[in-house]
């Protein structure tokens, strides 16, 4: 059939003047009503305008059923009465009766909160304001869920019934299928929507991120985060402690370096991850020792923290080039591990401290080391210990321990050392298996 063969059984005009020539369809001439379904099956292929679909089932109704009227109570995605769209199909005899149904339904107010199961006290209603006819009553389904109501009325009961009738079940759930499509096409709508804000965050959220790593004096830096979704929790940075300062002299000078996790992964997650980012970078510019940064951004963040039901796990070092002291302080994040080159050994480091957003009054403690030639520290989330194979087994802590002591013991860049560690990861995990939680690296080796 050609497209404007089609567009002329998609309009109501045709159905107008096809039915009008013969209203009393035989159901015996399967030309006609064939004509009708292909038209109204097209309809349903490339419909958009829902009350164009509902106006079309009740002027094919008229015509096939015109001793009926029939009421369409449509509705919504959400089970409530559509009140907007419901339709009723009736003949040029039954003009007073259909003003008597729409004054019902105006007296009747369907409230916002209706439900399908207070279609009960509406079907008693209506049959006793319209005593004179016997009412029938039709479920609209779609694959088994309600998508509306049918009422036929009749002038009396011995008329034979047409909710068997093989016609107007095939309109009915052609209807069913018209009611699901819209809601399908509107949820898909809703949903790609969504997913363009998600992305237009995570896309923001991949900026504040360090895109790249800073040149500090004497100090090989690599880093990468991988997000369990779109968004996530994990978080690092790089600040200079002085950062209005010239680059050679912000080079040598001292920088803070930083990890963090917030429960959980996500749109929250990463929300509450961005605020902290703020809060920290302008406490970093007071210059205090990490123990006292932990203290305040603790103060700061817990109201909002506690609100939201969350914590946040975080690392928070600095370290000055000139002496290679690196001072630190833990609120209860995976403890960095530290390659001793002259040792050839891995060790923690690791404070006392609570996570930020527990307790109001939480007290941090301050570590200091001196690093030498070839050290090496290995920040990390734990999303990359608590990954898991198909096996159920974990990455842990152990593991990764083991191979950085190997790696270590090699003369690998910081970068290297970061990738073969993710390919390790993926190794592990196996093929098309996801991460189940953000997974952030970041090496800080010197020279």
């Amino acid at each position: 059939m050609l497209n404007n063969q089609k567009d002329n059984l998609f309009s109501s005009k045709f159905i107008n003047n096809f039915l009008e020539n013969d209203s009393s369809l035989s159901f015996k001439k399967n030309d006609k009503f064939s004509e009708i379904s292909s038209s109204l099956v097209y309809y349903l292929k490339s419909f958009s305008n829902i009350k164009k679909l509902l106006d079309y089932v009740c002027l094919i109704f008229k015509h096939i059923f015109d001793q009926k009227i029939i009421l369409i109570i449509p509705l919504n995605n959400s089970g409530e009465i559509w009140n907007e769209n419901i339709k009723i199909s009736a003949n040029i005899e039954s003009e007073k009766i259909e003003e008597r149904i729409n004054s019902f339904f105006y007296k009747f107010n369907f409230s916002r909160n209706f439900k399908i199961k207070d279609i009960k006290g509406f079907e008693i209603a209506l049959k006793e304001n319209f005593k004179e006819y016997f009412i029938e009553s039709e479920k609209i389904l779609s694959r088994s869920k309600c998508r509306g109501f049918i009422y036929i009325f009749s002038e009396n009961s011995s008329n034979k019934s047409i909710s068997n009738d093989y016609s107007f079940n095939f309109i009915v759930n052609c209807l069913a299928v018209g009611l699901e499509n819209y809601w399908l096409i509107k949820t898909n709508k809703k949903h790609e929507n969504v997913d363009r804000e998600i992305s237009t965050g995570a896309e923001i959220q991949s900026q504040l991120l360090p895109d790249y790593c800073p040149i500090i004096y004497g100090v090989d830096l690599a880093a990468h985060c991988r997000p369990a979704l779109q968004l996530g929790g994990d978080y690092y940075d790089f600040m200079s402690i002085k950062p209005n300062t010239e680059e050679r002299i912000k080079q040598k000078g001292r920088w803070a370096l930083v990890i963090g996790d917030v429960m959980g992964k996500g749109i929250p997650a990463g929300l509450l991850m961005t605020m902290l980012r703020g809060m920290l970078r302008a406490e970093v510019l007071t210059g205090l020792p990490p123990d006292r940064i932990l203290h305040d951004l603790n103060q700061l963040a817990i109201n909002d923290l506690d609100q939201s039901h969350r914590f946040v796990t975080l690392f928070y070092s600095d370290y000055d080039p000139r002496t290679k002291k690196l001072r630190y302080s833990n609120a209860a994040h995976n403890p960095p591990l530290l390659w001793r080159n002259s040792e050839q050994k891995i060790f923690k480091l690791d404070t006392e401290g609570l996570v930020l957003g527990l307790q109001q009054d939480a007290e941090y403690n301050c570590g200091e080391i001196e690093l030498n030639e070839h050290d090496l520290v290995l920040y990390y989330t734990d999303g990359v210990t608590d990954t898991s194979n198909a096996l159920g087994e974990r990455f842990d802590e152990e593991r990764l321990i083991n191979i950085l002591s190997k790696l270590c013991k090699k003369s690998y860049s910081s970068l290297e050392i970061l990738n073969k560690i993710f390919k390790k990861l993926d190794d592990f995990t196996g093929q098309n298996r996801h991460l189940e939680d953000d997974a952030s690296i970041v090496v800080f080796q010197l020279k």
